[in-house]
């Protein structure tokens, strides 16, 4: 049966995102005006914390990793469904009514949004390649903008609380409650980190990466291997 009334929260996780953080709340707002948003700051040194406030309804502060931030801003929200949102996102117009419908089938643990790149770059064949991809590897990463019921993600524990691919480990946890929805609706995403790195180291990277996961290649090493790869310039 269809709640009468659904409570959002979104959950922001930032480190150092001075230039980024006021527009990107300013659009979550105009978007998703009914959801509380948290800023879960990874002890930022440029200001993001100060920038933030005011356009938001709490900021948490932890240790900096993207999983303990994102459970340190879980456990402060108050909603029925918590949304987990990059800061480098633009989220579709009515996310939260599509939301709602994806969650109102009781079989349902959660559900994420596709990623659109700009279509002005050669990106759109990458992020069609990852999306396909993530249905046969059964994967998906933090960008797609995934979302759950409180009483899951409390259920499975949270984001397990380690140096990469949490986001991919989470969504493992979720599809075992459940059935996870892709929202054709799409979140675009930033290509910054493309531009930084390189399209193609990038897009070859994230790819090894993920082979290496699903061969089951420890996170420490994939941690490792990906600092070499994809923050060399970021």
């Amino acid at each position: 049966m269809k709640s009468t009334h659904t409570e959002f929260s979104v959950i922001v996780p930032v480190f150092n995102e001075a230039l980024l953080i006021r527009p990107f709340l300013q659009q979550l707002r105009d978007r998703a005006p009914e959801a509380e948003i948290i800023v879960a700051d990874g002890g930022s040194n440029d200001g993001t914390a100060d920038l933030a406030s005011g356009f938001c309804d709490q900021i948490v502060i932890s240790k900096r990793n993207r999983a303990i931030q994102m459970n340190v801003g879980a456990r402060a929200a108050h909603g029925d469904i918590l949304w987990f949102v990059h800061v480098d996102a633009e989220v579709p117009h009515g996310c939260l009514a599509e939301i709602e419908r994806l969650m109102d089938d009781p079989g349902v643990a959660g559900g994420y949004f596709r990623i659109r790149l700009p279509r002005a770059h050669v990106y759109r064949l990458t992020d069609s390649f990852a999306h396909y991809a993530g249905i046969v590897l059964r994967i998906r990463c933090g960008d797609h903008g995934i979302f759950c019921g409180r009483a899951v993600f409390l259920d499975v524990g949270g984001f397990p609380e380690v140096p990469l691919m949490e986001d991919v480990e989470f969504f493992r946890l979720l599809r075992r409650r459940g059935r996870v929805i892709c929202s054709q609706k799409r979140i675009l995403t930033c290509p910054r980190r493309y531009e930084a790195v390189g399209r193609v180291r990038l897009t070859l990277a994230y790819g090894l990466i993920a082979m290496l996961y699903i061969f089951g290649i420890p996170l420490s090493k994939l941690a490792s291997l990906y600092r070499r790869l994809c923050c060399k310039t970021v």
